[in-house]
């Protein structure tokens, strides 16, 4: 928080504040939550007390706590975590399910082991809500895409899985519901694909400015980064951006491509904080990808009380 590390203390600290913590950094379920600086104690301020989740949040800072920096603790108390891990690494298990031909391990064509055997997964009522569960199973981080049609290549062996249905709460695929093993009418031109935000994948990045508190504004989606229009682009949004990469304030929320024009697709158009968001990605836009603009209308940030002038630096 404020570009600082600090600790969070153990008061009411239990499973439900774990298994939130456990999920955003995608390591699976949540084991036990030690208290009393179980790992040592830290160093820094103690950014969080009275931490309290209900253990549905996506992350930390959407609990309810006293706010940030407001303790009566000291660092004897500092919480600490033991989540499982990557579900299907638990316990020496072998991969029940694996993403492949993508670009990392969290972006692919699915493909579950059966029997021990690899086979693809049928794009029948394959969505969001399926690929959601995929990517939490791999600890890796939310979802971006549900593909289908073959998108990662055509795979080979048998088609295990058709008709998966998820509601996207599930821990693992195979608390979905789906038609028998093997059971299906599908060719490898129908293999399922997923694209997961990923767990060392950022989301939100400046560039082009001259720190990286300040620069054109770029998202990473569908595992490609892209930039944002500048159409309602106001310091309300601005403020969020520097909230979420801890770089202070917002000063200035520039448009018309003000950190020179970006490259590959415009994300997010129309974008709509209100200025209190904890996660950029809370605040309502156009749909992914649904816009009407070019790169020279490419959206920035400048953080942390700096004054812009124009592009030849920051003003005292």
């Amino acid at each position: 928080h404020e570009r600082q590390w600090g600790t969070v203390c153990d008061d009411h600290w239990d499973l439900r504040d774990v298994a939130v913590a456990c999920r955003e950094l995608g390591c699976g379920a949540a084991r036990s939550a030690p208290g009393a600086g179980h790992f040592g104690m830290g160093s820094g301020p103690i950014w969080l007390d009275d931490v309290n989740c209900t253990g549905m949040e996506a992350a930390l800072s959407s609990c309810s706590s006293k706010g940030w920096g407001k303790s009566n603790c000291n660092h004897g108390e500092d919480a600490g975590v033991v989540c499982a891990g990557n579900g299907w690494w638990a316990a020496g298990r072998e991969p029940s399910l694996r993403l492949v031909n993508g670009s990392n391990r969290c972006s692919g064509r699915l493909e579950v082991r059966h029997h021990s055997q690899w086979g693809a997964v049928c794009d029948h009522d394959w969505s969001i809500l399926e690929a959601t569960v995929v990517c939490r199973e791999l600890g890796c981080g939310a979802v971006a895409s549900a593909y289908g049609a073959a998108h990662f290549g055509q795979g080979s062996g048998p088609v295990w899985l058709d008709r998966v249905r998820c509601n996207g709460s599930e821990a693992a695929l195979a608390e979905c519901v789906a038609q028998p093993w093997g059971a299906n009418e599908c060719t490898h031109g129908q293999d399922a694909g997923v694209v997961c935000a990923g767990n060392v994948l950022p989301r939100l990045r400046l560039v082009g400015g001259l720190n990286e508190c300040s620069g054109r504004v770029e998202v990473f989606y569908a595992n490609k980064w892209g930039t944002i229009c500048d159409d309602n682009w106001d310091l309300q949004d601005a403020a969020v951006v520097c909230r979420v990469l801890g770089c202070g304030a917002a000063a200035l929320a520039p448009g018309s491509a003000r950190f020179g024009w970006g490259s590959g697709p415009i994300w997010l158009d129309n974008v709509g904080c209100s200025g209190q968001e904890t996660d950029f990605f809370q605040c309502p836009a156009k749909m992914w990808g649904i816009h009407n603009c070019h790169h020279g209308e490419d959206a920035g940030v400048v953080c942390g009380g700096e004054r812009w002038d124009g592009g030849k630096g920051p003003l005292g």
